[in-house]
């Protein structure tokens, strides 16, 4: 397995990279992190908005520059004067920096990172001020920083044999800003400091790296010192360009050894085609062609992943980078294909930055939370400071993409939701190689995914990889995933009350088949392979039918939640009812209603509340179904998890749409006759 593969690795990396132990663990951090607090900006607006253009979000090319120069302003509310580093008030938790030896690090991140907002503003206006601060003169002083030894930024090379390091994550993005505004940021520089920088820069990038998006940092760090003159390990840079080949899978998507997330878009793809317009082109035009190929075919699904009205799904690892997502659209505009619906393509993108820019939790001091709207600490990983969110900044490198392209100019529409996906219709779209399932609601405007996930967490270095990140059995734009509760509280999982009293969710699931509308997956328990499961999903026009076949050679607790709503608008309504026999219950926060309806297999539903594991508000409430599994023949669980707008009535057809249900003696092959005459034959 390529997790085993890696596992080493990145083990290493956690310990070493920035100082990772539990003994090293501070409840001090006040001590050697930035005390100042700043109060929030005004929620962005949309100033001079143009519906002509953009029917929808009102945003242009210039709305893009004001929502890059706005969270530039909330990073620069922390520099008084040139030696102030880009170092910003750190979150309780998990979060780094957790020991003095981690600062330069983390002063780093926020260096590097916030030059992805800096970079094409500065390309357009190298005057450009914040606080009476010049922001090119303050990126190239502190740039110089690095590399004084005197300096408390600075930043000290690679030992021989070291390994991989966070700084080499950090020296990679900075090159793509040097490639960018090498006017700006490199050519004033003396020829000394350029020395001094590219040895510092070279000693990460001719070095290790870690089998995953990692490399294009290598491959920026050398490229750019390759294109500025300096002897670079050209053979290393070449290998690593072939082991990121080694990495695609079909139909856009890369995997980020060994997982299916947004590292796809805002690493591989966004990298590739910057790597191939700067450089790639004219040194190496086989790779940048293979580059652009490969980028192609991500149009046809990518798009898809959104929500009608741009927003993105919380999924994966690293999701504090947020509209970060978007970038390959902008992007597009480098192909100038006339087949690209560029309107659609800037819709999504603008939604996708208002859905955070708009979002009142979404600054704290005037800096993004570490979270997915305010904080939420289930979804942090320990790579993570504060200025790491400032990837996000990714989606304004599409300001690179000049005034006139077709991005930038096309009207704004809605795409395919606008005709060709008709209300009362489910769309679902497999992708080959990754195995990644995109459906489409038309009726609520939301899309969902289902994706890989088999990874162990029992002393796993990235436990994070089999977590609720990418657990879940699916993911849907309009209801973020939910953390799991102590207690057996659960969104959009099984768990299973195992030997040790804990409750623990599905992770380790194999892809099967996708077969006439239904997605096949087979699933074990991490703590006793023997609790199994084969899983059914049916996508329907208001939601989700499950068939699954449960199995154990004991007798195990379980439950199994629907989505979560948060307590958006002050109480989430309840209400049971009872329709052809089945009970049905349903939540409404306001915004919208989650239905779950037991056809076969539990014994009970019960409406959980929590608080404290929901990313939209701190309380929230869930249906779960529970049963207690016996070791007898595999059984099966029938379940209906619905949902409709707020305000909308439910229809008897809507709420039980299947006619009858029929299996054979094993469970191992069901026959659903639906209301509307369809019928589906489920074979595990």
């Amino acid at each position: 397995m390529v997790y085993t593969r890696i596992k080493l690795f990145l083990f290493f990396l956690l310990l070493v990279s920035i100082g990772v132990t539990n003994a090293q663990t501070s409840t001090n951090v006040q001590l050697y992190t930035q005390q100042k607090r700043v109060k929030n900006e005004p929620l962005f607006k949309v100033v001079e908005p143009d519906y002509t253009v953009s029917p929808f979000t009102g945003m242009t090319r210039k709305h893009w520059k004001d929502a890059a120069l706005y969270l530039l302003r909330g990073a620069f509310s922390y520099v008084d004067k040139m030696d102030d580093p880009m170092q910003f008030p750190k979150m309780q938790g998990k979060s780094y920096p957790r020991i003095p030896e981690q600062v330069p690090t983390e002063k780093l991140e926020g260096l590097c990172r916030t030059l992805f907002l800096a970079a094409p503003l500065l390309k357009e206006d190298s005057s450009l001020e914040i606080n009476h601060i010049k922001v090119a003169d303050y990126y190239r002083y502190q740039i110089c920083k690095l590399i004084d030894s005197t300096s408390p930024s600075y930043i000290k090379p690679r030992p021989r044999n070291g390994g991989p390091h966070q700084n080499l994550v950090e020296f990679g993005g900075l090159s793509v800003s040097l490639f960018a505004i090498p006017e700006i940021l490199w050519k004033p520089l003396p020829q000394q400091q350029k020395d001094k920088l590219a040895a510092l820069m070279l000693s990460y990038g001719d070095g290790p790296t870690v089998p995953q998006n990692w490399k294009f940092f290598n491959i920026f760090i050398l490229s750019f010192y390759k294109s500025q003159g300096y002897s670079v390990n050209e053979k290393l840079l070449v290998e690593y360009l072939d082991k990121v080949f080694g990495h695609y899978r079909g139909s856009g998507w890369y995997d980020d050894g060994p997982a299916y997330d947004y590292y796809s878009m805002w690493a591989f793809q966004m990298y590739g085609m910057l790597w191939s317009n700067f450089f790639g082109e004219k040194y190496y035009p086989d790779y940048a062609r293979r580059f652009r190929l490969n980028f192609k075919p991500m149009k046809d699904n990518y798009p898809y992943m959104f929500a009608r009205d741009g927003k993105m799904i919380m999924w994966g690892r690293s999701i504090s980078y947020r509209m970060g997502a978007v970038i390959p659209f902008p992007l597009m505009g480098l192909e100038n294909d006339p087949f690209t619906n560029y309107g659609w393509m800037r819709r999504i993108s603008s939604g996708a930055i208002l859905q955070f820019l708009q979002n009142p939790s979404f600054l704290q001091n005037n800096i993004p939370t570490l979270g997915f709207y305010g904080p939420f600490e289930p979804a942090v990983q320990s790579y993570s400071c504060r200025g790491s969110v400032f990837w996000m900044g990714k989606a304004f490198l599409g300001l690179l993409i000049p005034d006139g392209n077709p991005f930038w100019n096309a009207k704004e529409n809605e795409g395919p939701w606008e005709k060709k996906m008709q209300k009362g219709q489910v769309y679902n779209k497999l992708e080959e190689g990754s195995y990644i399932l995109i459906t489409d609601y038309p009726n609520i405007g939301a899309a969902e995914i289902r994706a890989w996930c088999h990874v162990p967490v029992t002393g796993a270095a990235e436990p994070y990889r089999g977590a609720e990140n990418y657990n879940r059995l699916s993911y849907n734009s309009a209801f973020p995933w939910q953390a799991d509760g102590k207690n057996g509280e659960v969104a959009m999982n099984y768990v299973f009350l195992n030997k040790k009293n804990e409750w623990e969710p599905f992770r380790l699931y194999d892809f099967k088949r996708y077969d006439e509308g239904c997605y096949y997956r087979d699933v074990s328990l991490e703590s006793d392979p023997n609790i199994k499961a084969n899983l059914t999903d049916i996508t329907l026009p208001n939601g989700i039918l499950r068939v699954d076949r449960l199995c154990t050679d004991t007798s195990v607790a379980i439950r199994l939640g629907h989505y979560a709503l948060a307590n958006t608008r002050g109480a989430i309504r309840e209400q049971s009812r009872t329709m052809n026999g089945y009970t049905v219950k349903i939540i409404d926060n306001g915004e919208y209603q989650l239905a779950m309806v037991v056809l076969k297999g539990w014994k009970e539903m019960e409406i959980v509340k929590s608080h404290g594991l929901n990313p939209v508000a701190n309380e929230s409430k869930v249906i779960d179904a529970t049963d207690r599994l016996l070791p007898s023949s595999p059984k099966l669980y029938i379940t209906l998890m619905l949902w409709k707008k707020s305000g909308e009535k439910w229809t008897d057809e809507e709420l039980v749409p299947v006619r009858s249900l029929q299996s054979n003696k094993n469970n191992d092959e069901v026959i659903i006759q639906f209301k509307n005459g369809t019928v589906k034959s489920i074979h595990f």
